[in-house]
């Protein structure tokens, strides 16, 4: 198989025998070449079989594997109050965004091993995610599709920072498919935890979740919106944990969780359905935990008095959910950490928190205490 690879491929596999946690930099700077270069010969690799990826090769660190959503996020904040059908004065940011990618950047800040999967273009857009990810996550089982376009997310935020109207062009994730992931059934069989958001198609989260049945892995899925859920397989056999909320759980089932009867009520569904532990978030009202062995927990919500962007709550709520099951908390204490990490994303001006840390977050919830 040696005499398939290229001079540079040879060089770089020799190098990593050397050092197997050897940066992308550290190559580039060795061969003479840049780093997206680098990643691209090393993404080459991964797929011919060659190697695992970087610091897969001592099997010693387990990533976990965020799989689905990374998009640029527009957001169009209106100035005064919002008025249809005319223009509105407002002013314009861009970040790095969707589920999967922000799920992956939080647990990347709390000093989690963390790869993406995804699919992407080659274009601007790309660069921009790159650039803002890097630092976070393992970027090599990035796959980019030159015809098609990065996946983007628009919001139009009113006055206080509220969601008025959202676009969303994620067409490019239907290249997540079950064959693209077997490409990766080595590195994948070896995680952690794999995560999963409902960017990817409905084949692709079936796939999921017998994948890891067969191989005994830890997966979650996270939901992105109410239409996206019939993207659920009827059978959640396989699921380790749902993170989703009450809007998504009514549209799955087609029934209103109109108290607190009803939003516990809505858990055990999805316990009946195979999913092992679920949580269902309520916005300001809390959210609700649980599984059949130790039972469903109702657990409030952290207050939050100035709410600068919604935009990325979620995410930050999901990755310090699994974050702290991952560490071995209780269940009490996991729903804390996910509603602390969502009430300081809210406070923040950015899609993911900026300070965060697994010692900050432990800060944040001693000072909840």
């Amino acid at each position: 198989m040696r005499n398939q690879l290229t001079e540079n491929e040879q060089w770089i596999l020799e190098f990593i025998r050397k050092n197997p946690y050897i940066s992308q930099q550290e190559l580039a700077q060795k061969l003479g070449l840049s780093r997206p270069t680098i990643a691209n010969l090393i993404s080459g690799l991964m797929k011919k079989g060659h190697i695992l990826g970087r610091a897969y090769i001592l099997n010693e660190t387990q990533p976990v594997i965020c799989i689905g959503g990374a998009n640029v996020d527009r957001k169009f904040h209106i100035k005064d109050k919002v008025q249809l059908g005319t223009s509105n004065p407002s002013y314009v940011t861009q970040t790095a965004g969707g589920v999967a990618r922000n799920i992956a950047e939080n647990l990347g800040r709390l000093g989690l091993p963390v790869s993406l999967l995804t699919a992407c273009g080659a274009d601007k857009e790309w660069s921009i995610i790159e650039e803002a990810s890097a630092l976070y996550m393992n970027l090599e089982t990035v796959n980019q599709f030159p015809e098609k376009s990065t996946g983007s997310y628009t919001a139009v935020l009113d006055e206080n920072g509220e969601l008025v109207i959202a676009l969303a062009d994620m067409d490019i994730y239907d290249a997540i498919t079950p064959d693209l992931l077997l490409k990766y059934e080595a590195i994948l069989s070896r995680s952690k935890c794999i995560v999963a958001d409902l960017n990817c198609p409905k084949d692709t989260i079936q796939f999921l979740c017998h994948f890891s049945k067969n191989h005994h892995l830890p997966l979650v899925i996270v939901p992105v919106s109410s239409p996206k859920m019939r993207r659920l397989p009827c059978d959640l056999h396989g699921v380790t944990w749902l993170i989703t909320n009450r809007d998504e759980t009514e549209t799955y089932f087609q029934s209103e969780i109109k108290n607190e009867e009803d939003w516990k009520q809505a858990v055990e569904n999805w316990l009946s359905i195979g999913v092992a532990n679920v949580i269902i978030t309520n916005g300001k009202k809390g959210s609700m935990i649980g599984n059949k062995e130790e039972g469903i927990f109702y657990v409030p919500a952290v207050e939050t008095s100035h709410i600068v962007d919604v935009t990325g709550a979620g995410d930050a709520f999901s990755a310090a959910v699994i974050y702290s099951w991952l560490e071995g908390k209780s269940f009490i204490d996991i729903a804390k950490a996910g509603s602390i990490n969502a009430s300081k994303t809210l406070q923040s001006p950015y899609t993911v928190r900026q300070d965060l840390s697994a010692t900050q977050l432990q800060k944040d919830l001693e000072e909840l205490s």
